[in-house]
């Protein structure tokens, strides 16, 4: 059990009060408990200073403590991760290969590798050292998965699907599957093949049930460091950019290119065939319809920069204001019969 001091020197910040406290997890402010440490990062938390049960507290500033026990960091939230996996619970898993494992006698698997239960390794493919494969899974032919990735449960890839180090792939994403290419003649909706497919770059962590579908002809390529949320869909064709941060229900239309470090807030998305720049960040339910240039934020459907939406909703407003006036108005002019 680490003292308060001992985890200031780990955090490279200064002790407030007791430096022999003894810390034995971490809880939120609003519900905290004695012998934890918690963090505020947040200024609406601030109210719970005086409350908190908890015996020491994470801030940027002295004054925020109120005499209470705590470290003082340049910046909390950096804090609080590394605190977070300071104390994060550690699990045993299984390592090497699982006897119930179907594995092809034309895969590759690097030092190291561990293979659970009932999971399905087909012909060519390629496992770096140190990966992990959960149970259930499917991995397809000529797939090839990097160095100390780790595919959790019930996953499918499918074939040519290229995934890089690093990786961590949450339960139940399907990567490579048939991008929905159809096109109607004579009231006949044709398939168009999917030949392509996916390539995800190092240090990406997609959540559970993610779908990502394999290019038409090319590929489908997400960079370096992106992480995605829950239920995130991403279309045949699409590129995004590294350290892309999509959250849950986000979803990206065939072709569409996402440049670099963008953000995009839950259930927002973009049509097919256009380009968002570098940067950008797209609020909650926006829709991305044209190109959008970067290092902007945009909200609403369609997409527009959030400081023109907010004035188009406060002239939506206030012309809803007057009609209503107008109406009120009306019983005072009306000519009687």
């Amino acid at each position: 059990m680490p003292t308060l001091k001992e985890l200031a020197d780990f955090l490279q910040g200064t002790v407030v009060g007791n430096p022999k406290l003894n810390i034995r997890g971490v809880s939120t402010i609003k519900d905290g408990k004695p012998g934890t440490i918690t963090f505020i990062v947040n200024q609406k938390y601030f109210k719970y200073i005086e409350s908190t049960q908890a015996s020491a507290v994470i801030a940027s500033d002295s004054e925020i403590l109120n005499d209470l026990d705590g470290i003082i960091v340049d910046n909390p939230k950096l804090a609080m991760v590394k605190i977070l996996d300071y104390f994060s619970p550690q699990y045993s898993s299984q390592k090497g290969i699982h006897k119930t494992a179907i594995i092809d006698a034309d895969a590759v698997l690097g030092k190291g590798v561990s293979i659970g239960p009932y999971s399905i390794i087909d012909r060519g493919v390629v496992i770096g050292d140190n990966t992990v494969i959960g149970a259930n899974n499917v991995i397809n032919a000529d797939t090839v998965i990097g160095c100390d990735s780790e595919i959790e449960n019930s996953i499918h890839l499918h074939h040519r699907t290229i995934i890089g180090d690093r990786c961590l792939i949450h339960s139940g994403t399907v990567i490579g599957c048939d991008g929905f290419g159809f096109f109607t003649q004579n009231d006949i909706n044709y398939k168009v093949p999917q030949n392509g497919n996916v390539t995800i770059g190092n240090d990406v962590e997609l959540g559970a049930n993610c779908t990502i579908d394999r290019g038409t002809i090319g590929e489908t390529t997400i960079g370096d460091m992106c992480k995605f949320d829950n239920n995130v869909q991403i279309a045949h064709n699409v590129s995004i950019g590294k350290g892309c941060l999509l959250t849950a229900h986000v979803t990206i239309a065939g072709s569409t290119k996402v440049g670099e470090f963008c953000s995009f807030g839950g259930q927002a998305g973009a049509i097919d065939h256009i380009s968002i720049g570098d940067r950008a960040i797209l609020a909650c339910y926006t829709v991305a319809m044209k190109d959008l240039t970067g290092g902007k934020i945009y909200a609403g459907a369609p997409a527009r920069e959030i400081k023109e939406k907010n004035r188009r909703d406060a002239v939506h407003i206030e012309v809803k204001r007057l009609k209503n006036k107008m109406k009120e108005l009306e019983k005072y002019f009306l000519v009687p019969e």
